[in-house]
């Protein structure tokens, strides 16, 4: 549901908040998707930018509990060879779920400082 509206890092499974930081400010660097499809009126592309910027920001930092305890879950269970495809399952589903849960914030961020997606 909110695939689109989150930076790669999230999408691709990346751990940790390095990746997903490196990910926005790539994206902030890109003139033709420098704010992940968003929109205001009377917005500059740097201004939509660094809403986003901000918004990805704060997702990371909503989330990154979420994914250091889902990260330390799996390199504790690494060697459970038994219920390797369980845990896969449920690290799945739990990487979903905070997937899930970073686009609503990202989506309510950007709409709280008054952007709309294009197209949407």
């Amino acid at each position: 549901m909110f695939r689109g509206l989150l930076p790669p890092s999230f999408r691709r499974g990346a751990k940790g908040s390095a990746p997903a930081l490196l990910a926005v400010v790539v994206l902030a660097g890109c003139a033709g998707n420098a704010a992940g499809g968003w929109t205001k009126a009377g917005a500059d592309a740097a201004e939509t930018a660094h809403a986003y910027q901000d918004c990805a920001a704060l997702t990371d930092t909503a989330v990154k509990t979420d994914s250091d305890i889902d990260q330390d879950i799996s390199a504790s269970r690494a060697s459970d060879l038994q219920h390797s495809s369980l845990l896969r399952a449920q690290s799945q589903q739990v990487h979903a779920d905070t997937n899930e849960r970073a686009g609503a914030i990202l989506e309510s961020c950007m709409q709280a400082k008054g952007f709309t997606r294009r197209g949407g």
